[in-house]
């Protein structure tokens, strides 16, 4: 009889180890996760930033299309802007966007250089739109990489491009290196008939981009239920991706299409994480 008690206090105790190193690897996969789809979230913020970036510039010198633009300056009074020629309709035009040391604008600080170079109006079919950024700051984290904007419109009802990142790269605030490429499709949905911008919204239809990490751990994200970007907003409102990777198995959500800085991440297991973009 001593020996079964002694033998069902020791499985009790072995159980209780095992659930307290579950818990424990559990918490150190959080804290790893963490910082993953924090840097995915902020990839996405700065893509989002210089598409409207982009938008601003084409609509401010007539290189939106042919219909003249708004001339209402939209982007940040703290970014000088320059063109390589001002003659309407003629290209490629590239611009400067140069936000200096420091540059704050709807709570989002930038520093450094964003060059943007259209081959012909933005809204044209077959056109492109390459966003380049050099010594590029977007709230204290570097942001390296070009992006291509292909015109693939074929309503002009809505305005349709794919979106390709190559070499991209980020550093966070505490030096943390992830690399990033991809492709994805947007379209825009609201907005199409008027020449101001405010009204504007797009979806991110499909696609799916890759981050990886200095010590080889990767993800892949892949949008499952479209993405809503307003103009007027920051950051996108809406939508859903799903993140496979070494630690992350789960849906990103950005909510119910509120303006705010949000989302949450559900893993496989069913716990919910809040993010802050």
């Amino acid at each position: 009889m001593k020996n079964l008690n002694r033998f069902v206090l020791l499985s009790l105790v072995t159980a209780t180890l095992v659930f307290q190193s579950c818990t424990k690897e559990e918490e150190i996969t959080v804290n790893i996760d963490q910082e993953l789809l924090s840097a995915n979230a902020q990839i996405d913020l700065s893509n989002e930033l210089d598409f409207s970036t982009g938008l601003d510039v084409a609509n401010e010198n007539n290189t939106y299309s042919s219909r003249n633009g708004n001339t209402v300056m939209t982007t940040p009074p703290c970014a000088t802007i320059t063109v390589n020629n001002t003659t309407p309709g003629v290209f490629p035009k590239i611009f400067t966007v140069d936000f200096g040391t420091g540059c704050l604008h709807n709570g989002v600080v930038r520093s450094g250089i964003l060059t943007i170079t259209f081959t012909n109006y933005f809204a044209n079919f077959g056109s492109q739109m390459t966003v380049e950024r050099t010594n590029y700051y977007v709230n204290s984290r570097k942001i390296e990489g070009t992006v291509v904007y292909q015109n693939q419109t074929t309503n002009s009802q809505i305005p349709k491009w794919t979106r390709t990142v190559t070499n991209g790269q980020i550093t966070t605030i505490t030096g943390a290196i992830f690399t990033f490429s991809g492709t994805r499709t947007v379209q825009q949905t609201e907005g199409v008939s008027t020449l101001a911008l405010g009204d504007n919204v797009y979806e991110v239809l499909s696609g799916t981009h890759t981050v990886n990490r200095p010590n080889g751990t990767s993800l892949t994200v892949t949008v499952v239920e479209k993405l809503i970007k307003k103009y007027s907003c920051n950051y996108i409102s809406q939508g859903k991706l799903n993140l496979q990777g070494s630690l992350l198995d789960g849906i990103l959500d950005y909510g119910n299409n509120t303006c705010d800085n949000e989302a949450t991440y559900t893993h496989s297991n069913g716990v919910v994480y809040n993010i802050s973009l």
